[in-house]
């Protein structure tokens, strides 16, 4: 058995240090030859396989992932934040204090309900889930038990103020930051020591070549996301810096050549202050392979764990790189090919950015940084446990027995109950949309473009538009926009599409699926048009009359006579659904024809592409409307009604309603709902306005 343990250890090491390097002792020296400082450092190369040829850009792609995604950690985030759940308070034997949030969820789990469960302790956080069934109960104790937690110096009670959400959010934030800082350092091609790189006024064509491939290049001062450390108000830090996000990360770099430069500190104190404190840094070196090499004794830091040296190689177009890592840190992915040469540089940023997200998260789990996480967390636990430690003994908090079922309020006083739990979620609603404006939400949360841009900021298509707008959407870099007098006109250029016959009130634009569904007239007369976006664009192009109502008759969808009001699924997850409003009738509309790709027929009109499923009556007209996706796709799509003071869902299968949210006010005037989707998890946005009257 020792033998065999020993051989499986001997491949585990092999493996390690093929595909990961090996820890080697560095050091580095002066221009005189001597030895300035010296560390070990796991090198990594490339996996090294003497039997494989070589190609540059034609190495076997690895994974190229993130690891510990936050939809596996952020739980309470994701799962707790904003909805009913419970949180209790307690000590263990040994009179530490902890925390236990529970909540019954069938979120990301196929609508099956389980028990999510999060106990706080100084040692971390253990996170568990739990089966549910209707007929037996769940109780504390039991969960504390499956955590291990069968002994306690005080028992757990629970915690009724609202406002405990907000400090376990930030116990939460412990597990690490969502956003990263990274440093960019520039080396000359022959450059020895750290006083020698940071003194690099300017960086070569080359390294802004490579700048370009990292990111956006901002302007700080005004600068509204994440800032990484920088000054974004008085320019002390440099005027621009690079930006990105990728994968939702906000990732902002530290770049030396961007950082304040002084000609009489040799040091550039000002540029080590912020490149030296970060724990992943690049270094881009010019000159060849055959040149002098960087070693990370080079760099007087403590606080950098990971260095990823980048080589630019002209003659090929490609970049190489090789990656050094504190012993301490953990293995982390992915590893790099062998050759680690990239001449796809998209592929190359992929792969790096990938490769120092991993690393500072695999830093944090060193021991010096663990221990320092475990001081914090411990302390936080203890402060806030001091906070509620007077709620203790005027036994404010609810003293719950271990066999109550968690689900259940008591049945005294249901009404307060109700709304203590409505405004302990309303509470927690706000301080998960102030989280998200903030930039610190998880990354499935974040914005995933290039420049991520506030919720409120707009985007000019014209500004000198002649006449009142009914309808619009985007099309290309252009709009369609409906009017009453001018019909329906793109915008730029300012071409006619449809005449003032062609009354729109209602559109969507559906660029992949080259469609333009339009709801035209009012009353009787009322229908919706769908049209192959390819056929009108040909229209404008060949310069062809201007369309009317009475060119648009192949185009109608007859069974929608009389709709005044229509929606679309914009989840593109699933098939195009259309469900049409004919007063109290609700029509729902597929596309035969899965996905949503364009369908190349030789009709110019799509009508026969869609079919009627089914019919669902209503007690009243609807006034908004909105298609809810289903995580299955099977009898659970939902459609969205507004009307009277309320919301309600309505089973598309069954026509079953349900009761969403009731308007308690005189007179309310719905807006809108809106689907939104996170990790495939539908939600709705339900916007509208309210009148109260007041007597005095």
């Amino acid at each position: 058995i020792n033998s065999a343990s020993e051989d499986l250890g001997c491949r585990r090491g092999d493996f390690s240090r093929k595909h990961y390097g090996s820890v080697e002792l560095l050091i580095s020296s002066d221009a005189d030859g001597a030895i300035q400082r010296a560390g070990r450092f796991r090198v990594e190369n490339g996996s090294s396989d003497e039997t494989s040829a070589y190609t540059p850009g034609t190495w076997r792609r690895t994974d190229v992932h993130l690891e510990n995604p936050e939809y596996h950690t952020r739980w309470f985030f994701k799962y707790f934040l904003g909805k009913v759940h419970q949180n209790y308070v307690g000590t263990d034997a040994e009179k530490n204090p902890f925390f236990l949030s529970v909540v019954l969820s069938d979120q990301n789990n196929q609508r099956v309900p389980q028990y999510r469960a999060i106990l706080w302790r100084r040692s971390g956080t253990l996170k568990i889930s739990l089966p549910y069934s209707p007929t037996k109960t769940l109780s504390v104790k039991s969960i504390l038990s499956a955590m291990n937690m069968d002994r306690f110096e005080r028992g757990p009670r629970e915690i009724l103020n609202p406002e405990i959400q907000k400090d376990l959010l930030v116990l939460e934030e412990q597990e690490g930051s969502v956003n990263f800082k990274f440093g960019v350092l520039y080396a000359k091609d022959g450059q020895l020591t750290d006083d020698e790189m940071f003194s690099n006024e300017m960086g070569s064509e080359n390294f802004e070549k490579f700048l370009t491939l990292l990111g956006d290049t901002i302007t700080l001062q005004g600068w509204a996301g994440y800032r990484g450390g920088l000054d974004t108000k008085n320019d002390t830090t440099g005027i621009k810096s690079i930006y990105t996000v990728y994968q939702g990360h906000e990732l902002m770099f530290h770049v030396s050549t961007m950082l304040p430069y002084s000609k009489e500190n040799k040091q550039q104190v000002e540029r080590k202050r912020h490149i030296g404190n970060d724990i992943v840094t690049i270094v881009f070196q010019e000159g060849d392979d055959t040149s002098s090499t960087f070693k990370p004794s080079m760099i007087r830091s403590h606080f950098t764990h990971i260095f990823a040296l980048v080589k630019y190689n002209c003659q090929n177009d490609s970049y190489r790189l090789k990656i050094f890592s504190e012993e301490s840190v953990p293995l982390f992915g992915p590893p790099l090919p062998s050759q680690p040469v990239f001449t796809d540089h998209q592929e190359f940023r992929d792969f790096l950015l990938v490769k120092l997200i991993n690393g500072e998260k695999a830093t944090l789990e060193t021991p010096t940084f663990a221990q320092k996480r475990q001081r914090t967390l411990d302390m936080l636990i203890r402060s806030l446990y001091q906070d509620l430690t007077p709620d203790l003994h005027k036994n404010m908090l609810n003293r719950r027995s271990f066999s109550d079922v968690l689900p259940e309020s008591p049945k005294s006083a249901r009404k307060k109950e109700e709304a203590r739990q409505a405004e302990f979620v309303r509470i927690g609603q706000a301080l998960k949309l102030k989280t998200i404006v903030r930039g610190d939400a998880p990354t499935s949360l974040v914005t995933t473009g290039l420049c991520r841009k506030e919720p409120w900021e707009s985007q000019s298509f014209c500004s000198t538009f002649p006449y009142e707008i009914v309808c619009a959407d985007s099309w290309g870099q252009s709009l369609l926009v409906a009017t009453d007098t001018a019909g329906v006109t793109q915008t730029l250029p300012p071409v006619p599409v449809f005449d003032k016959t062609m009354a729109v009130k209602q559109m969507h634009v559906l660029e992949p699926q080259d469609l333009l569904i339009t709801r035209a007239d009012k009353g009787k007369d009322a229908r919706l048009y769908v049209f192959k976006l390819g056929t009108i664009k040909r229209s404008l192009e060949e310069k062809q009359l201007i369309r009317g109502k009475c060119d648009c008759r192949e185009n109608k969808l007859e069974k929608t006579k009389g709709c005044h009001l229509y929606s679309i699924n914009t989840h593109h997850g699933s098939e195009l659904r259309i469900v049409a409003a004919i007063r109290t009738k609700l029509l729902l509309i597929t596309r035969k024809h899965p996905r949503f790709s364009a369908v190349a027929t030789g009709a110019d009109s799509p009508v026969e592409e869609f079919q009627y499923i089914r019919e669902i009556c209503l007690c009243d007209p609807p006034v908004v409307m909105a298609l809810v996706d289903g995580p299955t796709g099977e009898n659970d799509n939902m459609i969205c009604v507004a009307y009277k003071h309320q919301f309600d869902l309505i089973n598309e299968s069954t026509g079953d309603a349900y009761r969403l949210h009731h308007v308690d006010a005189n007179k309310v005037n719905f807006v809108a709902a809106i689907d939104v989707y996170e990790d495939g998890e539908a939600g709705l946005l339900l916007c509208y306005n309210c009148e109260f009257a007041f007597n005095f």
